[in-house]
């Protein structure tokens, strides 16, 4: 299989980041990122160091860390024991970009000169749809307050010796993810990601990203513009390139899935080849990654063997040690080359919306296909519900 494996020195870093000025713009884009096209987006507890070094040997120019909480990460009491679990990287991490969610400048900015020295980059959250983000007040839940992302972003270009860059969703109004663009560029980020879904799009109403917006976006504003949203196949990724003008494109949940997915390949790789890959690196690191980190990785790339390998599934589901991971890993590496071997030819299922279903032991993306019943719609109304109830029963018993 074909690896390429992009690297920036030590050397390199040491002479960008000693230089008396700090770059901007493109000149940072190329010079300090190296052009990046194929990027490795930010998961919580999912693009750790384990993982970008995969991601790394499959054609990912660049990469980015898990998303951090800039309070937890500053915290002077317990800060050193999350950065401890949270934060690592190691010389050959390069090009990287260090995300964090925020919604003070003077704590974003505490956090962000911990790593300033061991990354290419710290980049904003605007981005995060989850409830727990807008119960925190950060990422997409900050998109109405443009005067706190324009001093967040601001104080970071003021105050670090690296760039300060944003990853924000896109508007329902075309002109007004134009005006966010540019508001978030003049504060001082030197380049730009761009989910091209609204805040509401997500799980099984996720839906597709509108292109168009990115396209909007990249013509609009004179920093770099990286795309997000789409990537199921290698093939999207040049479809993308022309269709939004993009400098780049970042992948987040399809590299769960498939780690090659930046490395052109007529069949995707085996599921076990790659969770063997990414087992041996985990063992080779100091300190290990976290076991509640492997197993994660692992539901994924096992997904479409999980439905008729239960028992692995179940065991997975309660372990908690690396040792174990790799035992069922191996049973199932060796029921999983079983099958292929009673099959008779490789099936390649692609239905009517041009999503393909490969071999349950190929790396395959996930489709999240629109639920026929809207359970959390059914959820909310359960507790409306509930709410009028005790109202009419607190009414009845003060008329008593």
């Amino acid at each position: 299989m074909q690896r390429t494996v992009q690297k920036k020195s030590l050397c390199q870093f040491i002479r960008y980041h000693s230089t008396n000025r700090k770059l901007e713009g493109y000149e940072f884009y190329n010079k300090i990122l190296g052009s990046p096209k194929y990027i490795v987006g930010p998961m919580v507890e999912q693009s750790e160091l384990a993982w970008r070094i995969l991601s790394r040997r499959y054609n990912a120019h660049l990469c980015y860390t898990p998303m951090f909480h800039s309070r937890l990460f500053s915290d002077p009491i317990n800060g050193a024991k999350y950065r401890s679990e949270q934060w690592t990287t190691n010389a050959e991490d390069r090009p990287l970009i260090v995300q964090f969610c925020a919604n003070d400048p003077e704590t974003l900015l505490t956090a962000a000169k911990y790593v300033e020295h061991e990354c290419d980059a710290v980049d904003l959250n605007l981005g995060c749809p989850q409830y727990i983000a807008k119960k925190g007040r950060y990422g997409s839940f900050l998109q109405e307050d443009w005067e706190t992302i324009y001093k967040l972003i601001s104080t970071l270009h003021k105050e670090l010796i690296v760039p300060v860059t944003a990853k924000i969703r896109v508007f329902e109004s075309v002109e007004k993810t134009i005006e966010y663009a540019k508001m978030i560029e003049s504060a001082g980020a030197q380049m730009l990601v761009v989910h091209g879904r609204v805040r509401e799009q997500k799980g099984h109403h996720t839906g597709l990203a509108d292109w168009t917006k990115i396209k909007a976006v990249k013509e609009a504003v004179n920093i770099p513009v990286i795309a997000n949203g789409n990537i199921l196949y290698h093939d999207d990724l040049q479809h993308c390139l022309e269709q939004t003008g993009a400098d780049g494109i970042m992948s987040a949940e399809g590299n769960l899935f498939n780690p090659t997915l930046f490395t052109p390949l007529s069949l995707p790789p085996m599921t076990y080849d790659i969770a063997q890959e990414y087992l041996e690196i985990c063992k080779q690191l100091k300190p290990i990654t976290r076991p509640v980190i492997i197993k994660s990785h692992l539901f994924k790339l096992f997904h479409a063997s999980f439905p008729v390998h239960t028992d692995l599934r179940d065991r997975l589901g309660v372990c908690f040690n690396i040792e174990e991971m790799v035992r069922i890993t191996n049973e199932l590496t060796d029921r999983l080359k079983k099958e292929q071997q009673q099959a008779t030819k490789e099936v390649v299922v692609v239905n009517d919306d041009n999503i393909r279903t490969y071999a349950p032991w190929r790396c395959q993306s996930l489709f999240r296909s629109k639920l026929n019943v809207d359970y959390q719609q059914e959820k909310n109304n359960f507790r409306r519900e509930r709410a009028i109830e005790a109202l009419r029963a607190k009414k009845a018993k003060a008329i008593k």
